[in-house]
This record gives C-alpha cells, structure tokens and sequence, in this order.
C-alpha cells in the first residue's frame, strides 16, 4: 500500500502541524501507511508545543507528487494555499474549519468541513467515531492547536465545542490550559529575534476576493509597535512581495495577545478596501483594527465581500 502524505497549509501555524501529526497518527493505529509532512517552517509557538510534549516536527516537502499518489489535507483547502503540485496528486480527505474555495477534485473525497474555531476539534470528534484513545501526548499538541486558533479562548471563532474539547484534552494531557496556553503563546510573540522576511511569511494566506487576489499575514506580539516600528523597510518588503506575486492588496495584521485588538498595516492598489470593509481610516497605511483578532472570520468575510463588490 502506498503512501499517503498528511499536510496543512503553507506558512503553517500550530493547528496546521499538530493536525497532521495527530491526524497521522489516528490513520496509522487504524492500520493506514501516512506520514505527516509540513509545507513552511515551524513557529516559535509550534515548537514550544512540540518540546513541551516531545515531538519532532514532521519533515519539509515542497513538492508531493515525486513520492505519493494521493494527500490529505488538514487545516486548509484552498488550493493556493496548499502543496505547489497538489493538482498532481488525488486529494483523499479534506478535514478542515475554514471557508470552502477554490477547491476542486475529479474524483469523490472524504470532505469533513466543520463551523469551529479549529481543525483539532475535529480530529478529537474523529478519534472518539473511531473508538481510539488519544495518547496523553498528543492530547497535548491538539490542546495546543486550539489554544493557538482560540487565542486561549478569547476569539469569536471559539465555539462551545472547542471549549469542551479543550477542556477534554487538557485532562488527558494533565496540563492547566489557561497557564499553559499563556506560556505558549507568549513563546510565540517573542519576535525579538525575527527578521521582517520572517515576520511577514510566518502565518500569511494567499486568498482569491472576487477577482483581486490578497494576501493576508497575521502576527501575534505582545507589545504590537514590535512589528509596526519597523517602518519603511517593513512597506519595503511588502511591496516587494505584492510585486513579485502581482497581488491586489496586502494586509498585515499585527495582533496585541494582551488586549486583543489588532493594527492593520495595508498597501496595494485595493487597499483602501480595507477602509470600507473595517469603516476605518487608514493613517499612513496604519489602522487600527478594534476588536479583531481572527482572519478566518472577522477579516476574511468582509474583504471578500468589499472587494467582490468593487
């Protein structure tokens, strides 16, 4: 039997690389040949979570279709988002928490798409249809994931059923999550070391908004003037990329962990969409975002519907 590789998104977050793992691992005890891979390097938040609980984080692939016939896919479906020869590959699963789009196979799929605020809260429903045990480790990574996509519980698109799943991880994981979700994420808006390069691609998404494409990059910090300060060579290196990947408009979201506010820095020939989408006014690029703490579903929504009215 072949083998099938399991992956989330490019520029992979926590729920990204932790859904592959666990997912791998459900797959392997049901007696299925995976292997969980990423597609980007792994966060300061993602490695915290991977030494706390002793996992190595899965290998870096590019390309899929030189060693496997078919994927899955975990934490993402867009297709601009995924591996850069996924139209090469059959796409077996899908299991996700995201908007549906630009997303299509020539074949059927298992397609498990839920209205929650993390791909790991599925994975826990997936392990209890299946009737196995999560390993107190692993626990611990898909409690990670949650706390990460919730921003420890505090974003809208955090449900009651990840507040329950989480709450069901943590015990199995013997961790308190509230002190141990705060560490990581701290862990995670440490970006005293971080280049702008690296700030930019860590979490950033290419999206299709009607007929403009955007890219959407999403920074946690602690003090938000971390990443802002950077001025002009932080404008520098975002036109460079809009230019390079003829994008419409780039939004980088800085968001303040503390106060769960963001700073919206936006540049591209659509960027006053931003000014309509968020009624705000951009003061040299700069807005600021009140309340918004959540791509998926606080910034991602009322883009695409400014700009597929433009």
């Amino acid at each position: 039997m072949s083998k099938t590789l399991i992956f989330g998104h490019k520029n992979p977050d926590t729920d990204t690389i932790t859904s592959a793992i666990a997912y791998a691992e459900l797959k392997s005890k049901l007696g299925e040949n995976v292997e969980a891979v990423r597609l980007g390097e792994v966060s300061a938040e993602t490695q915290y979570a991977l030494d706390y609980f002793g996992f190595q984080a899965p290998r870096l692939v590019e390309n899929v279709a030189d060693e496997a016939e078919q994927v899955i896919l975990v934490d993402h479906n867009e297709r601009q988002q995924s591996a850069n020869d996924i139209d090469k590959v059959r796409v077996a699963e899908v299991i996700d928490h995201h908007r549906i789009a630009n997303f299509e196979t020539s074949g059927p799929l298992y397609f498990r798409a839920e209205p929650v605020g993390c791909t790991a809260t599925i994975l826990n429903k997936l392990y209890k249809e299946n009737g196995v045990a999560i390993r107190k480790e692993t626990a611990g990574l898909m409690l990670s994931a949650i706390i990460s996509d919730s921003l420890l519980f505090k974003s809208p698109t955090c449900t009651d059923q990840d507040v329950v799943a989480a709450k069901e991880l943590a015990a199995i994981a013997g961790v308190d999550a509230e002190a141990y979700g705060l560490d990581m994420l701290k862990a995670g808006a440490d970006l005293s070391d971080k280049t702008i390069t690296q700030l930019i691609s860590l979490d950033a998404k290419e999206f299709s908004m009607g007929s403009y494409k955007v890219e959407i990059a999403q920074v946690n910090a602690v003090d938000t003037n971390d990443v802002i300060g950077r001025g002009a060579d932080l404008e520098n290196a975002l036109n460079e990329i809009i230019a390079a990947k003829g994008l419409d408009l780039f939004l980088l979201v800085v968001t303040d962990i503390l106060n769960n506010d963001s700073i919206g820095l936006a540049l591209g020939g659509k960027a006053q969409a931003v000014e309509k989408a968020f009624n705000v006014t951009l003061d040299d690029n700069k807005a600021l975002l009140k309340g918004v703490v959540s791509r998926k579903s606080q910034i991602v929504p009322v883009l695409t519907e400014t700009l597929s009215a433009m």
